[in-house]
């Protein structure tokens, strides 16, 4: 006698439709990028708050213009990251279930940032940075929506390994033994 189950009870529906927070969050860079280069000159500031002003810098590093200077094979080096970095992610929300929304929360927002700035260093050769914060004893490197991203989705799946991961094992081990 042979036992038939329906494919979405043995799998549970993956995190790919999450994707679509990946994909605002790259209009939202990419239109700001627009918007920056069309509107301002190369390193022209318009204030908005004492220590806050838009400028646009061009960044042909990685974080804080990491190898900025190096002769340009480092926009291949750092494209070449952002590619296996998406590929990883999207495999991550592929096989990470729907219900959990914090993860693929996460993999989206790193992924829309690796996207939007890889998009940059493809086809302009650099990185539009523009968001510039100066506290006055410190002047935070300029920046941009897509760095946004990358941040507060690393720290979600940072945070998530730290106090949530191992709860999240534990569970499915509890499950998949009860499925016995």
């Amino acid at each position: 006698m042979t036992q038939t189950s329906s494919p979405a009870i043995l799998k549970p529906r993956s995190g790919l439709p999450w994707l679509w927070l990946t994909i605002v969050v790259l209009l939202i860079d990419q239109l700001t990028k627009y918007l920056t280069v069309e509107m301002l000159d190369l390193y022209q500031s318009y204030e908005v708050l004492s220590f806050f002003n838009f400028t646009y810098a061009r960044n042909y590093g990685a974080a804080f213009s990491f190898l900025g200077d190096a002769g340009g094979w480092q926009k291949y080096l750092f494209s070449g990251i952002a590619f296996v970095v998406s590929a990883y992610l999207l495999y991550s929300m592929k096989t990470t279930s729907a219900k959990e929304r914090w993860m693929n929360s996460a993999y989206a927002l790193v992924l829309s940032g690796a996207i939007g700035n890889v998009l940059d260093r493809l086809i302009f050769g650099y990185v539009v940075d523009f968001l510039d914060f100066d506290l006055g004893f410190y002047r935070w490197p300029t920046f941009n929506v897509a760095d946004i991203a990358i941040f507060i989705g690393a720290a979600m799946i940072i945070i998530d390994s730290l106090f949530w991961a191992e709860k999240r094992e534990k569970q499915k081990i509890k499950d998949s033994s009860n499925d016995s």
